[in-house]
């Protein structure tokens, strides 16, 4: 399995060599059918050594098999598998796009899946994960006041154990979370995350809710929500995060342009980052 790997400076290219066309899946976003997306779209990230792709897991069925399969082995690692249900996602009913990171031996090493735009606080597996703790109502109210401007739940977020490139992997399919939020015009997206890990997740832009964590899926765990808002990421992200998520962006959104559909997700994007200089010195909460 290859992808067309394209550096920095080329647009990405909307083909999959030896992967089987699939009919164009559409995307609805909070604001109406804006896109279709065919096969997906893949670039070469060269601080990586990778090819990252987004796609629909009815649009590339094989990578998202291989998704569900490396996230299934990394959570059992960790010995919380229990939060996969594989089964249930294998159809790929609740994603609405995903990301992965694909090495030069054609093996998925990490990825991300957004499911949304959610259309109640009850969509959020996030709600169930508070159930029964302090915190349960105040995460329904933070859900259910951003729903109004497109909020995206991101889940199954992994990467593979690689001590030579694990925070730069982490790094890369954190941006995806922004780039889907952007392609699927949502404001938001929510993740949670134990907090031995909330800063690999941090580092592109998002915030830690000030909200009691809860003990999930075990004792073991301190888990939390993050948010990131695409209007104001770049004032929380680590500089060379903000660098790379302006660029892979802006090619993902010339090569969408070519297909047609998504002028005002361009020309918002370019107001929104136009002249933003970051501001990182710190990680922010949010309330």
């Amino acid at each position: 399995m290859k992808y067309d790997n394209n550096v920095y400076g080329v647009e990405p290219v909307w083909r999959l060599p030896e992967r089987k066309r699939m009919n164009a899946v559409s995307l609805a976003t909070s604001t109406g059918d804006r896109l279709s997306l065919g096969q997906g779209v893949s670039w070469r990230d060269p601080d990586i050594g990778c090819t990252l792709v987004l796609s629909h897991p009815l649009a590339d069925p094989g990578l998202w098999s291989e998704f569900l399969a490396g996230a299934h082995r990394c959570y059992r690692k960790h010995g919380v598998e229990c939060v996969l249900d594989v089964d249930a996602l294998r159809g790929g009913a609740d994603t609405v796009m995903f990301s992965a990171v694909v090495d030069d031996a054609g093996e998925v090493i990490g990825g991300l899946r957004a499911k949304g735009p959610l259309r109640s606080a009850d969509d959020s597996h996030a709600v169930l994960e508070w159930a029964g703790q302090p915190g349960q109502q105040t995460v329904r109210n933070m859900i259910a006041d951003r729903i109004p401007f497109g909020v995206l739940e991101m889940k199954s977020g992994w990467t593979t154990d690689d001590p030579h490139r694990n925070r730069l992997l982490t790094d890369a399919v954190a941006r995806s979370g922004l780039q889907m939020m952007v392609i699927l015009d949502a404001q938001f997206c929510m993740f949670t995350a134990a907090t031995s890990v909330l800063n690999r997740w941090r580092s592109s832009g998002a915030v830690v809710a000030a909200i009691p964590a809860t003990p999930y899926p075990d004792e073991r765990y301190r888990t939390k929500v993050l948010w990131w808002n695409r209007h104001d990421f770049f004032n929380y992200a680590q500089p060379d995060q903000v660098a790379k998520i302006l660029t892979e962006t802006e090619l993902l959104l010339r090569a969408l342009h070519r297909r047609g559909g998504v002028d005002a997700l361009f020309s918002e994007w370019s107001s929104i980052t136009r002249g933003k200089p970051p501001r990182t010195t710190h990680f922010e909460v949010v309330a």
